[in-house]
């Protein structure tokens, strides 16, 4: 493949012991997926790590080598289990340290009486960076050559997130449809294998359901290529009228 046809792709490193525990669900995953397949991005892969060093800086080395751009969320905030900056300076071997302009822009919000080393820790970052914005709660998230840190509340990674997208390179949109079979998994499976073989550019998805009414599945058609989609979808509606089974088209997953 060449690289003027090789694919766009990201991975999301969600950090934080909360979401491990179970405490805490992650909602940052769901949106930056939907956001970046509209910028032609595909979110290829996806990690959850712990608060800690190690586990951090080999998230992001190997992402970073694997992927054309990697997001990291949590992390950057005033407590002291937010070590993520202080591990991205590590995985790129740079100085850590005091921003300038970061914390020009802490203290220029917060009013005196509420300046303190926990709050100005966030203005702790790689040596070297390209600040990302927060218009929500100031304190910014960073870019070190294609790792894009973001915090982890949902509000402001989202916000950031608004900010750090019209600087991206982006492919073909990548589209989807969905159509939903009222038939067993089981009865489908051959059928649409057959499908994806046929048209292996595009992603197909199989989400089975069991209903008071009987058991289906949901298929997910996505692809660049919106021809190959509803060729795609022709083709189930075949199989389903083979099967006997009823289907109509769904909302996209």
């Amino acid at each position: 493949m060449s690289e003027a046809n090789k694919p766009i792709t990201a991975c999301l490193i969600i950090i934080g012991n909360e979401i491990l525990s179970g405490r805490t669900i992650d909602a940052n995953l769901p949106h930056v997926a939907k956001v970046l397949g509209q910028v032609g991005i595909r979110l290829a892969e996806a990690r959850v790590v712990a608060d800690d060093e190690a586990a951090i800086i080999d998230a992001v080395n190997t992402c970073r080598a694997r992927h054309t751009y990697v997001f990291t969320t949590g992390g950057i905030g005033p407590t002291h289990d937010d070590i993520t900056a202080a591990c991205v300076a590590k995985a790129f071997g740079r100085p850590f340290g005091r921003n300038p302009e970061a914390e020009r822009r802490l203290l220029a919000f917060y009013p005196p009486e509420r300046v303190n080393e926990a709050r100005m820790s966030m203005a702790d970052m790689p040596e070297g960076v390209e600040l990302i914005d927060n218009p929500v709660s100031v304190a910014p998230g960073f870019r070190i050559e294609n790792v894009y840190v973001l915090a982890g509340v949902p509000k402001i990674m989202q916000a950031m997130l608004d900010l750090v997208l019209p600087k991206l390179e982006g492919g073909i949109r990548i589209q989807a449809r969905a159509a939903t079979v009222y038939a067993p998994e089981g009865d489908v499976a051959l059928g649409l294998r057959a499908i994806q073989e046929r048209f292996s550019q595009l992603e197909i998805g199989s989400y089975p359901f069991f209903r008071p009414a009987g058991p289906g599945s949901t298929i997910v058609f996505r692809g660049t290529d919106a021809k190959a989609i509803d060729q795609a979808v022709e083709a189930l509606h075949a199989l389903a009228a083979k099967l006997g089974a009823a289907i109509k088209d769904a909302d996209a997953g």
